[in-house]
């Protein structure tokens, strides 16, 4: 329906009263604003707006219908008529004048230039589907799902719907996070060390903000995660990259000065590099005698359906070195952008008055949401069906890269959504031409450098497939 309050009569206008009317709707429809289909204010709720006559408004309405431009329907009121005159489509006809104003010198450019992972729009139309950070949506229970958000909008729960929490989370989904979680990870935390966050990407620049200035120094690892070096480009900080190998992050290979380092020890993404718990230990002697901090993002722990998960660099930590990063994106799926931070509570302190600046607090509904999932017991059958899922995709796919004469490069024992196939120098690249010629739908490997690499690729050429949890 039109808002009564898109109406509007000039004072210094011509004509009269009804001949104003008459145009302001038929400017409205010819102009786009108002379309076919789209219901009319009432007569008499028009009259009230503007403060004139009923009957005026009535005989305006009466000679658009006339007109063409309205169709009466009853008592159910007055419609833009489906054969009402329409402007044509200027905008392809007409060029457009530059705007006066370069927002890319004033800006500087400072975050567009930054790369970033380029998926495309019509990913789901592959029939192969590698697209890193999507989700079968086969595997979801969307039946208690849909139960756990019809129970959020309840009245019983409707002023966790409603009210602005301020710097706050939902207290219920705190409790379970503390209790169901983060056990799983050796991890005991209070509520006022635990912060909940827009997604594992959220916690990483609300980490790198309050870590990171001009000045200080910070370490990630290569290859990494693209929107992280944006970050730490974007704090200021001097930025180091260092490689990883078969462990991961090698302690030893870290540079004097680091404040801030950067990694991924449970399950690194795209190598399936999985740190050692020896070199854990390490890594934490090296944090204390160098005296900087770790920022541990605990990507696709879920995911380990090999063997049992290596326990978090957090649960490790005796000195209050490490700040632990998890998320839902993976375990439930990436649209839900939900995630958190366990800190001490000086950290998350700091953190949580940064995220009230920007965003205040994530939506109450899907917090509550989650919190009835993950209580009810559905979140813990939902992982242990992907992990079956995952654990069969990933026996075909690793037969079908053997099957090309392939291997699998830094093969983690652990597990993972991504395959790293590791190429030879007597593979020939793939004449991608006869797929586009015959087969528009399937998207053949790109051969352009690594997204996720810091540096050149090494010799010997491996390719990350970043698996989708999309179905094989």
């Amino acid at each position: 329906m039109i808002p009564v309050e898109s109406f509007f009569l000039p004072p210094a206008a011509n004509g009269t009263l009804q001949q104003r009317i008459r145009q302001l709707v038929a400017e409205g429809i010819v102009s786009g604003r108002f379309r076919a289909g789209d219901k009319l204010p009432s007569s008499r709720g028009l009259a009230d707006h503007l403060g004139i006559s009923r009957i005026t408004v009535t005989l305006a309405y009466t000679d658009l219908v006339s007109s063409d431009y309205l169709t009466s329907r009853g008592r159910s009121g007055y419609f833009v008529s489906d054969t009402a005159p329409v402007q044509p489509d200027m905008r392809r006809l007409t060029a457009r004048a530059a705007p006066l104003v370069d927002f890319t010198a004033l800006t500087g450019a400072r975050f567009s230039k930054a790369d970033r992972v380029i998926k495309p729009d019509d990913w789901a139309r592959y029939p192969f589907p590698f697209i890193y950070g999507q989700a079968d949506v086969t595997l979801f229970d969307h039946q208690n799902w849909r139960q756990c958000a019809l129970r959020a909008l309840g009245k019983r729960d409707f002023e966790t719907l409603t009210s602005d929490y301020y710097e706050r989370d939902d207290p219920l989904l705190i409790e379970y996070i503390l209790r169901g979680i983060l056990p799983r990870r050796g991890i005991d935390a209070r509520p006022d060390e635990v912060l909940l966050t827009m997604g594992a990407q959220n916690a990483l620049w609300l980490s790198a903000q309050v870590l990171l200035q001009p000045g200080r120094h910070a370490v990630m690892e290569n290859p990494g995660y693209p929107a992280l070096r944006a970050m730490l480009a974007q704090s200021g900080a001097q930025m180091t990259s260092v490689d990883v190998d078969a462990g991961g992050l090698p302690p030893e290979a870290l540079p004097g000065g680091a404040n801030v380092v950067f990694t991924t020890a449970s399950h690194h993404c795209p190598t399936n590099a999985t740190m050692p718990l020896e070199r854990r230990m390490r890594l934490l002697a090296a944090a204390k005698a160098q005296d900087f901090i770790i920022v541990e993002d605990d990507y696709e722990f879920e995911m380990s359906f090999l063997r049992p998960v290596a326990p978090s660099l957090k649960s490790l930590d005796s000195d209050g070195r490490v700040i632990h990063i998890g998320s839902f994106s993976k375990s439930l799926f990436p649209g839900l952008r939900l995630g958190y931070i366990v800190a001490p509570e000086s950290f998350i302190r700091e953190a949580r008055a940064l995220r009230a600046q920007v965003l205040r607090h994530p939506p109450g509904h899907i917090q509550r949401t989650v919190a009835y999932f993950l209580s009810l017991g559905h979140y813990d059958a939902l992982i242990n069906r992907m992990k079956q899922a995952f654990k069969r995709r990933r026996i075909l796919m690793e037969e079908a890269i053997r099957a090309q004469g392939l291997t699998c490069a830094l093969r983690s024992g652990y597990s993972g959504s991504a395959l790293r196939p590791r190429a030879t120098d007597r593979a020939p690249l793939p004449d991608r031409r006869p797929y586009r010629q015959t087969a528009p739908s399937v998207r053949p490997l790109e051969t352009r450098p690594c997204q996720w690499s810091c540096s050149p690729p090494a010799a010997s050429p491996a390719a990350a497939v970043c698996g989708s949890n999309r179905p094989s």
